[in-house]
């Protein structure tokens, strides 16, 4: 396994997880500046955002995140933990970030974003989204790095020995979503926005990609060992798959709702 610290001066630690997410932000906001300037791509051929207006969001993203974040780990999956010690909220070195959390942290800090800046808020959901695979896919490997989140005992090639797992193999699950939630979601959602003219129809994009990370999510859950200080819910089912199956319906809600114009040429 990688060593989760990448660099030690001193008292000062340089993590790989920290890394992951200034990588994810970094590389989705340069993503959202070139697909913004392609504007034949959005309705009326107006781009819903400039490119200073993203430079400006880039804060009020990394704040929705991290706060988001870590806020949904505290409260979905830890909370008697963190209410034990308060001081361990603020030690996100250690890991403990929910994406629910995230996107919750993230969808609100567009929403007043776009009310400040006169921003057509679905196209805004639309980019944000287009994006939001880089940083899935950095922080699957962070997870992997830190030895977080991993699988079940398994016996296919692949499987790893994690140092805080045991003395087998277990399914790599954070490459799993790394791939689905990370690679294959940015592939899909390129298709969509530069093939099928989806970002003509406000929504569209932002619809499907709520569906299909409640998706992937949920099938990477199957082979995934649930937190242990929750475990497998009420037939076998875990907190992940709970907090996905809202994101479904919001998703489709989305889509429907862009499906019901034409698209805007």
């Amino acid at each position: 396994m990688i060593d989760p610290v990448l660099l030690s001066l001193g008292p000062v630690q340089i993590h790989w997880y920290a890394i992951a997410y200034i990588a994810g932000i970094l590389l989705a906001w340069s993503y959202t500046k070139r697909v913004a300037r392609q504007s034949h791509l959005w309705p009326h051929a107006k781009s819903p955002m400039s490119s200073l207006a993203l430079d400006d969001f880039v804060l009020w993203a990394t704040v929705g995140i991290i706060l988001g974040g870590r806020l949904g780990y505290v409260l979905f999956y830890n909370f008697d933990a963190y209410l034990a010690d308060p001081t361990q909220i603020f030690a996100v070195w250690k890991g403990g970030m929910a994406f629910h959390g995230g996107f919750l942290g993230v969808t609100l800090a567009m929403v007043l974003f776009a009310r400040v800046r006169s921003i057509p808020l679905l196209s805004m959901f639309d980019l944000i989204a287009l994006a939001a695979p880089f940083g899935l896919l950095f922080g699957r490997i962070a997870n992997f790095i830190n030895s977080e989140l991993w699988g079940r005992v398994t016996d296919l090639p692949w499987g790893v020995v994690f140092p805080n797992g045991g003395p087998e193999p277990r399914h790599p699950s954070q490459l799993y979503e790394a791939a689905l939630e990370g690679l294959l979601m940015l592939i899909l959602l390129r298709i969509l926005s530069h093939s099928l003219g989806a970002l003509k129809r406000p929504g569209l994009v932002a619809g499907c990609f709520v569906i299909l990370y409640a998706l992937f999510r949920s099938l990477v859950e199957l082979v995934r060992v649930p937190d242990v200080q929750i475990g497998y819910l009420s037939h076998g089912t875990t907190m992940g798959m709970w907090l996905s199956a809202p994101m479904v319906l919001a998703g489709l809600l989305l889509v429907l709702l862009a499906l019901r114009k034409p698209a805007a040429m």
